[in-house]
């Protein structure tokens, strides 16, 4: 993905740095003490005491929930795919640092954690309902949190995404990604993705762009 502006404001920005450092680093330390990383500071739904079968050689013991997990677990990736990081790290930095310059450093902050932390209830939610044990890692919900934000701020700009070489606005680029999101979420398509975690993190940062621009008018 390429955001066509991204030359003209800026290589980084004050949060989306420290958001890259951080991710970076625990990246870094999951090849050191992964197991315990996740076990303590995944995403974990409530779940029975047990073991889950990771691999043909792997098991991994069941966890339970805990308050701080609905923040760390966007921290956390796999390191069985260095995929898993780049993409969410390119897109944070692509649309992250036009955000901030709009926002400001810290109502910026403040979103994207919002994002996080909405994604993380949503998945809980939907983690009760069909039952899944599954645990959860990665900054997607935060990443997707800023696609809308920056389909909503920069409807007209324009999106190069990898597989389809075409510029394409902002607006059609994250309406495309989240009718994907609720058919593959819908389906079960794709087995190990978190699409209603992907959709709570564009439900609840659009629920603060409406908060933020009511507030703007307000002045």
């Amino acid at each position: 993905m390429y955001n066509q502006d991204s030359d003209q404001r800026g290589f980084l920005t004050p949060a989306v740095k420290w958001l890259l450092i951080a991710n970076f680093i625990v990246f870094g330390l999951q090849f050191i003490r992964g197991p315990f990383l996740e076990y303590w500071f995944a995403l974990w739904p409530n779940a029975h005491e047990g073991t889950l079968q990771i691999s043909l050689w792997n098991t991994m013991a069941l966890n339970s929930f805990r308050p701080w997990q609905v923040v760390t677990y966007a921290f956390l990736h796999s390191t069985a795919s260095f995929s898993h990081i780049l993409f969410n790290m390119l897109a944070l930095w692509m649309f992250g640092k036009s955000l901030e310059m709009v926002m400001g450093t810290r109502r910026f902050t403040t979103y994207y954690f919002v994002c996080v932390i909405g994604a993380a209830l949503t998945h809980l939610v939907y983690a009760q309902i069909a039952g899944s044990p599954l645990p959860v890692i990665g900054a997607s919900g935060g990443v997707f949190g800023l696609l809308l934000a920056y389909g909503v701020l920069f409807p007209r700009e324009k999106v190069i995404l990898l597989f389809f070489p075409f510029p394409i606005e902002a607006r059609y680029f994250v309406l495309f990604y989240g009718l994907l999101e609720i058919l593959n979420g819908m389906s079960r398509t794709q087995g190990g993705v978190a699409h209603f975690a992907h959709l709570g993190g564009m439900l609840f940062g659009f629920v603060f762009i409406l908060a933020w621009r009511r507030n703007l008018r307000a002045w």
